[in-house]
């Protein structure tokens, strides 16, 4: 499994818990669209920094993630980061945006 596989698929289901979990939806809608960016791009920094934590104590390496805890894990990171990003606007853009009313 890649890093950049495992970054999508935290980013798709970020995307679609924010827009579909009873509680969880009612507080991220309720925020101002600046604050929606600021707490999306946190919780993604914090699933790529979580990676990077794991490779740090070797439990990347039970996911077959091959994010080491050194400067090209970091690189690592970067890239996983930027693939739940995509992940991320794609989920919401094709699962969760055209259901809004």
């Amino acid at each position: 499994m890649t890093p950049e596989y495992l970054a999508g698929v935290a980013g798709v289901l970020l995307s679609l818990a924010f827009a579909y979990i009873p509680g969880l939806k009612d507080w991220f809608d309720a925020q101002v669209p600046q604050r929606k960016a600021q707490v999306m791009a946190v919780a993604l920094i914090l699933v790529a920094g979580g990676l990077f934590g794991f490779a740090c104590v070797n439990v990347a390496a039970l996911l077959d993630a091959p994010v080491t805890c050194d400067v090209p894990g970091v690189v690592a990171v970067v890239k996983v980061l930027i693939a739940a990003l995509v992940a991320n606007q794609a989920a919401f853009l094709l699962m969760v945006k055209p259901f809004k009313k």
